[in-house]
């Protein structure tokens, strides 16, 4: 399964406004959000902005970024803003299918 879009896009922004490269981005990104239990293939925007804001700047930090819970409080702004598209965001719970399904019977 590929990559939720939210996940893509932050790691793109981070690339962009850091020194990081692609593959650091990415994973700093990842590392970021094992620690709070989410999968970047799942991950919704608002998850992704509540990374920004809780986890990503210790993350941003240990990696020598300045200023960065500054740059990640401009990502989740502008992920606010972003047009993603993201089947995460609006993906039915496992619970959803069951009940609709149960619905059927």
């Amino acid at each position: 399964m590929a990559d939720s879009a939210a996940f893509c896009w932050v790691c793109e922004e981070i690339e962009r406004v850091t020194r990081l490269s692609r593959l650091e981005a990415r994973g700093t990104v990842r590392l970021a959000l094992k620690e709070a239990g989410l999968e970047p293939r799942s991950v919704s925007a608002e998850q992704m902005k509540t990374i920004l804001k809780k986890v990503m700047p210790a993350e941003l930090a240990s990696r020598g970024i300045e200023e960065a819970a500054s740059l990640c409080g401009e990502i989740a702004r502008a992920l606010e803003n972003a047009k993603l598209g993201d089947a995460a965001s609006t993906a039915e719970t496992p619970e959803e299918v069951f009940r609709r399904l149960g619905a059927r019977g």
